[in-house]
């Protein structure tokens, strides 16, 4: 409204004579004067400081009809309106991250409701084998939150020979009917595959020294044995193995972290697997057993093995079909393949 009025009163003051608008503008400066005199800082608003920019531009002679205001002001509000104009033609467009498909945020939320010991990690690698490009942390960003950190991993501490060496252990499960089971496991480590296992309810050395005979009845027999201190590799137990060629590495005592590899594929086997389900007998764990190795060898994947399963899955492309689970190990865990 105020600019409108100045136009008005620009367009009649140009009709009028000079001395007229002599003592009409003699009139209004004492008048601001006055003003100054009492509020010494009057609100200036957004488009009187564009009006005075512009006349600045256009009228030689502004200084002199400028009271409010010093001149250096309207200088530097022109410098301000010149860099917010500069600004706004050079912003950038497209600015931050791209945007994550609803599609990816779905399936990574599926899996966290279907798999709820999965981390990150895990999720990240079925991601990849469905040539989803993602990364890590917008895995972890996009997933379910529960109760329970990610398993942690063990620090390898075999780097070399690793084609060359297994681990062996014995774990103990407890049946419905309160017995113990003792269950007998044979890693390799190059690939994290269980070559043997088998169960039962009174292990010796004998029985045990039979599981290396069946573990490797042709000549792929491996250099080191890394095992731990238990009495039931007795000498029946360390003469056959020295009859194959094999060599012993025993831990120390109370040292399991010198077993990683043998001991890390029992913590998964029963954190994944047998604290969910109650052992009937020995027939019944075998079961479960083998139907867990087959997930862990054709589906599971590891950190260590380019977040790949110890059988190589194939990695999928996009276009193949749209995502389905498959249930395994009785649908406490799944694989996720491309429909086509």
């Amino acid at each position: 409204m105020s600019l409108l009025r100045i136009a008005l009163s620009f367009v009649r003051n140009v009709f009028r004579n000079r001395g007229e608008l002599a003592i009409e503008n003699l009139t209004l400066r004492q008048q601001l004067a006055v003003l100054q005199s009492i509020k010494k800082r009057p609100k200036i608003r957004r488009m009187d400081r564009i009006l005075w920019v512009w006349l600045s531009k256009f009228w030689s002679n502004w200084h002199s009809a400028l009271l409010v205001v010093k001149p250096e002001t309207v200088v530097r509000w022109h410098r301000q309106s010149f860099k917010l104009y500069w600004r706004w033609k050079s912003r950038a467009k497209g600015l931050g991250r791209p945007k994550v498909e609803i599609e990816i945020c779905k399936l990574i939320r599926r899996m966290c409701r279907e798999n709820p010991s999965w981390g990150a990690p895990r999720i990240h690698s079925e991601l990849c084998l469905l040539r989803y490009d993602v990364s890590e942390t917008t895995v972890d960003k996009y997933m379910i939150r529960g109760r329970k950190p990610p398993s942690q991993t063990w620090r390898t501490f075999l780097e070399n020979h690793l084609p060359d060496t297994v681990g062996i252990d014995f774990f103990t499960m407890p049946t419905a009917t309160f017995r113990v089971l003792f269950t007998f496991i044979v890693l390799r480590h190059d690939r994290r595959h269980v070559v043997h296992s088998n169960v039962t309810e009174h292990p010796t050395a004998e029985w045990t020294a039979q599981q290396m005979i069946e573990a490797f009845p042709d000549d792929e027999v491996p250099r080191f044995l890394i095992r731990d201190r238990d009495r039931i590799y007795g000498h029946v137990f360390q003469a056959r193995v020295t009859n194959m060629g094999i060599e012993e590495v025993v831990c120390s005592r109370r040292s399991p972290w010198q077993n990683p590899y043998a001991e890390r594929v029992i913590g998964s086997i029963k954190c994944e697997c047998l604290r969910h389900v109650i052992i009937l007998n020995e027939r019944h764990l075998k079961r479960i057993l083998h139907s867990y190795f087959e997930y862990y060898h054709h589906s599971r994947t590891h950190l260590s093995l380019d977040r790949n399963a110890p059988v190589p899955r194939e990695v999928e492309p996009r276009g193949r079909g749209k995502v389905v689970a498959i249930p395994m190990v009785g649908g406490l865990h799944h694989r996720y393949r491309r429909a086509a």
